[in-house]
């Protein structure tokens, strides 16, 4: 006899919420044998298992009793031995209540399994365990943070979750003014400084004692720029260190183009498929002279972490905002009278100062292929990206050691061949 559907579906949920309940146990039981001094807590793999089974069947007999008093006395239950529990730890001078909260968790995302929702059940309990590990890592955050990073986080929670919900989202005025829309224009702000915020907070986190090349790559991620003028002006003060330094630059030129293609990949899916053919043949270019540079350098010295600024604060992100709307502005504008010319005059200026802004204009503009057809937009975004870099290649020719500006000079001019090379011949 065949099985029936209905049954099957229930032991799924019923078997999503066991293999969620042995997930968060095992962390918790893992955690406890790493660290044998601390005091035992009440639950390892089988209680956690067990609880999110209850939290499934408690679900499950609500349903055949209709009566949603059923899962609240149950939950109750089990919510008082947790209590006793966490007053017996409490006693013993323990009193945190980590395992107690995951226990709760896992118990009512047993009961998300029974309504069905499996993925966001998985998703819950994936997110529980990830908490749990990351214990050291944010105890490390917290160390490192400063009041201006608190103000700057809380600021940032301003700008995303109050302000840009109550923003108008239509254009004002006739073209080539009919670009300006409030609303995109603070999402894009939002978007650049939620990048920036994510590669700080990375810094914080993981920091940089790891080397200097991993100080390139995560400092890429909140100021290319500032990675390069760091290093640039460190160059002339210790001798010894030219190719790891040269080689943290080139990382955080590489992030730069990861960047741009992330921005347009989630603005504009169909300028994405061009454009990221000449961004990668330049991102492959960069990143294997970096590989060349980490086979032939010393590995013996590490350097102090470098001190980076949270890149999120209100002035800025104002000005990049007041920046954005200007340059989609001249962008459109120079697409009315001056055609494909005027598109890469305007990228090359804009991409002096700020490559994000041009690259978020431009496949804001090209959604439409009445406004900016693809392939001219492309083109313009890897103008602006070769702008930024040389930019950036100055900055290391002007400040950098004489042995620095050897080092970096075949990468840089490699890496700008190549992207030019490319998005012209395609």
């Amino acid at each position: 006899m065949a099985a029936d559907p209905d049954q099957l579906d229930l032991f799924y949920r019923f078997g999503a919420a066991l293999l969620i309940g042995l997930l968060v146990g095992l962390q918790r039981e893992y955690a406890h044998l790493q660290h044998e001094h601390e005091e035992q807590s009440f639950g390892g793999t089988r209680t956690f298992a067990l609880l999110g089974l209850l939290g499934c069947t408690a679900a499950f007999l609500a349903e055949q009793m209709d009566s949603v008093f059923v899962f609240v006395t149950i939950v109750a239950i089990v919510g008082g031995l947790i209590m006793i529990a966490y007053v017996s730890t409490a006693r013993k001078g323990s009193i945190g209540m980590t395992t107690e909260a995951a226990a709760v968790a896992t118990m009512l995302t047993g009961a998300i399994c029974f309504q069905g929702e499996l993925a966001i059940a998985a998703a819950l309990g994936v997110a529980t365990t990830v908490l749990l590990e990351l214990k050291l890592q944010t105890r490390t955050l917290v160390r490192n943070i400063t009041r201006a990073d608190v103000y700057a986080t809380l600021t940032f929670a301003v700008i995303t979750l109050i302000i840009l919900p109550v923003l108008p989202s239509r254009s004002y005025g006739p073209p080539p003014f009919d670009v300006l829309v409030p609303y995109n224009i603070w999402l894009m702000v939002v978007f650049i400084s939620g990048i920036s915020f994510l590669g700080y907070l990375l810094i914080k986190i993981v920091g940089a004692k790891r080397g200097v090349g991993l100080t390139g790559l995560l400092g890429g991620l909140a100021s290319s720029t500032a990675v390069t003028l760091s290093f640039a002006q460190r160059s002339r003060e210790i001798t010894g260190l030219e190719r790891p330094f040269a080689m943290a630059i080139l990382l955080a030129w590489s992030v730069m183009f990861v960047r741009v293609m992330i921005e347009v990949a989630v603005i504009n899916q169909a300028l994405f498929h061009i454009v990221w053919i000449p961004l990668s043949a330049a991102l492959v270019v960069c990143a294997a002279y970096c590989i060349y540079l980490y086979r032939i350098q010393s590995t013996g010295k590490q350097v102090e972490q470098d001190k980076f600024k949270n890149p999120f604060e209100i002035g800025p992100a104002l000005t990049f905002g007041l920046i954005y709307a200007v340059i989609l502005l001249a962008a459109n504008a120079a697409r009315l009278y001056l055609g494909n010319t005027g598109i890469y005059l305007s990228s090359i200026a804009s991409g002096l100062a700020d490559v994000d802004a041009i690259t978020l204009s431009l496949a804001e503009l090209s959604q439409d292929a009445r406004n900016l057809d693809l392939q001219t937009a492309s083109r313009g975004i890897v103008l602006a990206a070769v702008s930024n870099t040389l930019v950036k290649g100055g900055i290391v020719l002007g400040m950098g050691s004489m042995m620095l500006r050897k080092i970096i000079l075949p990468g840089l001019l490699a890496t700008l061949a190549t992207a030019i090379g490319v998005v012209f011949i395609l």
